[in-house]
């Protein structure tokens, strides 16, 4: 794959495993999960779930933003919860981030995320 990039910003947390932030493959770019982690102290960020839920869209925006985009060129977001009954905070915080038209979504509640978050999210992005 010669169209195949690495995205990496120091703006959101460092790959904690085998994998990169982003893979960016001609204009459509594969962003990993994202917990809610502090960039700088790559520890989870302290505070209600509201609080996770916003780390996580900046962390997402951080590497949307290294690979040439911004969150309105979501086409595909999935969200995983530890607790459905969340998912009304979701979209109160969601609407901070994004305007219509919205990008396609999943939510689904798992039985556990990485060092004990309470919510993560991947997406798609496609940029121009």
């Amino acid at each position: 794959m010669s169209n195949r990039s690495i995205i990496r910003t120091d703006d959101a947390p460092k790959a904690i495993g085998t994998y990169s932030q982003a893979v960016k493959v001609g204009q459509t770019v594969y962003l990993s999960g994202q917990i809610p982690l502090d960039p700088e102290s790559m520890e989870l960020v302290q505070g209600d779930i509201s609080v996770q839920i916003r780390r996580v869209f900046d962390n997402l925006q951080a590497v949307c933003r290294a690979a040439g985009g911004e969150l309105k060129d979501i086409v595909k977001l999935n969200i995983f919860l530890t607790d459905l009954g969340n998912f009304a905070t979701v979209n109160e915080v969601m609407a901070t981030y994004f305007q219509e038209p919205y990008p396609a979504r999943a939510a689904v509640e798992v039985a556990g995320l990485p060092k004990g978050a309470q919510v993560e999210m991947d997406a798609v992005m496609v940029v121009s």
